[in-house]
């Protein structure tokens, strides 16, 4: 059974994290513990973008980004694969250089240390050169960068099903078996 750590970081995109979430409450058979943590910035983005959160509705565990007793701070816990989404570039830039100032930084090194999935959906653009050296460096290290980019293959209606193009292609590349348009078998 997987174990997942979900951040969810100060760029715009709560969408992306609330489908996600939403999605892994589907996906329940297959995973045994899911972590969240949020940054400030991420907390104030879901308002201003979604609404008022209520994370209760969900059944995982919520941590403060400042708790470094959360499992997933230790590789010892075992949690198999990160995803941080959306990713902004100041959180990209530190898991780049390895700083763990915060819960969402700790585990992100944690996870690259021990050769397991990092998933990085980021959602900033335009890119600069900092930028994309970050992602180089994140990418040598393991890690793989996941642009918010969605797809148009089987022609969303609404703003949300544009949006879990980018959920599903994030939930395949952290290793979960879902039912999603894939290309070549009709629709397109």
């Amino acid at each position: 059974m997987r174990k997942l750590v979900l951040a969810v970081t100060g760029s715009s995109g709560s969408v992306y994290a609330k489908l996600l979430l939403d999605k892994l409450v589907l996906l329940r058979p297959q995973w045994s513990a899911v972590g969240v943590v949020l940054s400030d910035n991420a907390r104030l983005n879901w308002e201003l973008e979604i609404g008022p959160p209520d994370f209760s509705v969900y059944p995982f565990d919520f941590y403060d980004k400042n708790n470094f007793y959360a499992p997933f701070a230790s590789g010892s816990a075992r949690y198999d694969t990160m995803i941080v989404c959306p990713c902004s570039m100041g959180t990209l830039a530190r898991v780049a250089t390895g700083i763990s100032n915060d819960l969402v930084t700790r585990a992100a090194d944690v996870v690259l240390k021990e050769r397991r999935r990092l998933i990085l959906v980021t959602r900033d653009t335009p890119l600069n050169l900092l930028h994309i050296r970050n992602m180089e460096a994140v990418t040598l290290a393991g890690g793989i960068i996941c642009p918010a980019t969605p797809s148009f293959y089987s022609r969303p209606q609404t703003v949300e099903a544009v949006a879990a193009t980018v959920v599903d292609r994030v939930l395949d590349l952290a290793g979960f078996e879902l039912d999603s348009f894939r290309w070549g078998e009709g629709g397109g």
